[in-house]
């Protein structure tokens, strides 16, 4: 149905969809809202059994995307996901990575292709709030500029959503809890995060209460065992992984709604004329 609510987030790789958008996805889906998950990659540059990295002895990238793709789906039912979309691109690395020169590499997959496949996702659902990361895709992994521009461009050509946001990481908000984590012990006292890190908190237009979801967020980050090496949030004192979850951030790109210039619901202005 055109008229039924519907979220739809589009990350980069599996556990991508956990951090910055598991709660709202837990809340929607608690709400009767329905919610889309796109995965543009199958996460094949993670690390392998024991932690192996790609490049080393013993990494297989089948095994790892089969791994990671179950993980994925264990996730998906943790934060009550409707619809899990799997573009299957391959994924591109961090930058400086040898994978990075690979053509297939979802980094290097023309924007109008993969875009009109999403396009088309986009016209099936009809999501009226969609979700990615900001142009520099949060911390400038190749494969989140290039989901955002996928996402971008798949807006502007189907004009299906109302509303676009990306996430947020509140510069404010990190630097608090880096300075509870120091004064507990659980982060050494030196332990400095750049002064740029972040979204200034001026520039962030909505804030989502997701408190009641935070052990879902948890289940769902840790349903991705094979990466949890590389989740420090999971080794994060109980009341830390508390603060670093309850909230999730987002800066918006669009509306052809009326909207607060600040919310604390992404379907500000869009309830009432859903019906």
């Amino acid at each position: 149905m055109d008229d039924e609510l519907t979220l739809m987030a589009v990350h980069a790789h599996p556990d991508d969809e956990v951090l910055g958008t598991g709660g709202l996805f837990a809340r929607c889906a608690d709400e009767g809202i329905r919610t889309v998950l796109v995965t543009c990659t199958n996460g094949e540059q993670g690390d392998g059994p024991g932690g192996v990295k790609p490049g080393e002895p013993g990494h297989d990238e089948d095994a790892v995307s089969a791994q990671r793709l179950e993980e994925l789906r264990e996730s998906v039912a943790h934060l009550g996901i409707d619809h899990l979309e799997l573009l299957g691109y391959r994924d591109s690395g961090m930058v400086g990575w040898a994978a990075n020169e690979a053509p297939e590499a979802f980094a290097n997959v023309p924007v109008d292709q993969a875009a009109g496949r999403l396009a088309a996702l986009m016209e099936r659902y009809r999501p009226q709030v969609v979700v990615t990361y900001d142009e520099n895709g949060g911390y400038g992994h190749p494969d989140h500029i290039q989901a955002h521009r996928i996402t971008l461009a798949a807006v502007e050509a189907c004009g299906v959503p109302s509303k676009l946001y990306y996430t947020a990481v509140p510069r404010e908000r990190v630097a608090e809890l880096f300075a509870y984590l120091r004064s507990t012990g659980a982060a050494p006292e030196d332990l400095e995060l750049p002064p740029d890190f972040g979204t200034p908190d001026e520039q962030i237009t909505a804030v989502v209460d997701v408190s009641p979801h935070v052990e879902r967020k948890l289940k769902a980050l840790e349903a991705h065992a094979s990466q949890g090496e590389n989740i420090f949030l999971l080794r994060m004192p109980a009341e830390a992984q508390h603060r670093a979850l309850a909230h999730e951030a987002f800066t918006r790109h669009l509306s052809r709604v009326p909207a607060a210039d600040r919310e604390d619901d992404l379907f500000d202005g869009l309830r009432r004329d859903a019906g």
